[in-house]
């Protein structure tokens, strides 16, 4: 997997940090999909979308984020949340 291509978990973390759905939205391909429980999402768009939501709801906790695994079209990450006091 090339480390310079989207998804960047790194860049992904950083950015979800920030509560910047724009930035997070970023460091994900165009037509990226995610499924969070039982909603799915395609696209940038309704990536900031999502994430708008879920940010006036859920506002205490830091993003970890580690690529575990990863296919040509894949990936599977770690997600752990701390407390904001935490945050960098």
């Amino acid at each position: 997997m090339d480390a310079t291509r989207p998804p960047l978990p790194r860049f992904a973390e950083d950015g979800w940090n920030s509560l910047n759905p724009e930035k997070v939205a970023l460091a994900y391909s165009k037509d990226s999909q995610w499924r969070n429980r039982s909603e799915f999402v395609t696209g940038r768009e309704a990536i900031v979308g999502f994430l708008t939501r879920k940010w006036q709801r859920e506002l205490e906790y830091r993003l970890i984020k580690e690529l575990w695994a990863f296919t040509d079209n894949r990936i599977a990450v770690r997600f752990a949340f701390g407390s904001p006091s935490h945050r960098a």
